[in-house]
């Protein structure tokens, strides 16, 4: 049957060409997110890191023990929650939305919300990360934080212009409607076959 992938309207958010200036981390500051690995990987990179998180109560443990005392306010800063204004800001300004995940994700909503604005990304292979990031076009897929770190020094090989199209061309919920509705008109042609079929045997 095959899969068809998440859609964003394509309005919702907006494309910015320009370079960015940090790392970008947007997502739950549970260890599975790789929160610790974005602060090392910026850290490395040598680039700031801005992290829009909700922290889950029953992660405020885990905030305290291991992410606040990373976060100075300069080179790692916690920008809090972000709503859809907000996220358009925070996404279309970094040079690289990091999504070093420690799990099985099905889908990173996020992924491709970093692509509408036109911002590469760079992640683990984990999870949907290959079907969704094309390595090279829109991002990097690595295998670990040493070639994270290294992906940051070659963003300025992708072009972000690139990276929106291939978003409009794979991820709209215009496309993800189109293919909905072609799927079903292949299951009702294959029904009426069978039962045409069915109706000619007896």
């Amino acid at each position: 049957m095959g899969t068809i992938q998440h859609g964003l309207p394509s309005e919702l958010l907006r494309p910015s060409y320009e370079e960015g200036a940090y790392l970008a981390f947007l997502g739950r500051l549970t260890a599975e997110k790789g929160p610790e690995d974005a602060i090392r990987i910026a850290h490395a990179a040598r680039m700031p890191l801005r992290i829009a998180a909700k922290i889950p109560r029953a992660e405020t443990a885990y905030f305290k023990k291991h992410l606040e005392p990373q976060i100075d306010g300069e080179k790692i800063q916690l920008v809090g929650e972000v709503d859809d204004v907000k996220k358009q800001a925070f996404l279309d300004r970094a040079a690289a939305l990091l999504f070093p995940i420690d799990w099985p994700e099905p889908f990173g909503l996020v992924m491709i919300e970093a692509m509408a604005c036109g911002t590469p990304v760079i992640a683990y292979r984990s999870g949907s990360v290959p079907e969704v990031i094309e390595h090279g076009v829109t991002g990097f897929i690595v295998e670990n934080e040493d070639q994270a770190v290294k992906a940051v020094g070659e963003l300025g090989k992708l072009d972000r212009r690139r990276v929106r199209a291939r978003f409009e061309e794979r991820f709209t919920a215009r496309r993800m409607a189109r293919q909905y509705e072609d799927r079903y008109r292949a299951l009702i042609a294959a029904t009426d076959r069978e039962f045409t079929a069915q109706r000619t045997e007896t």
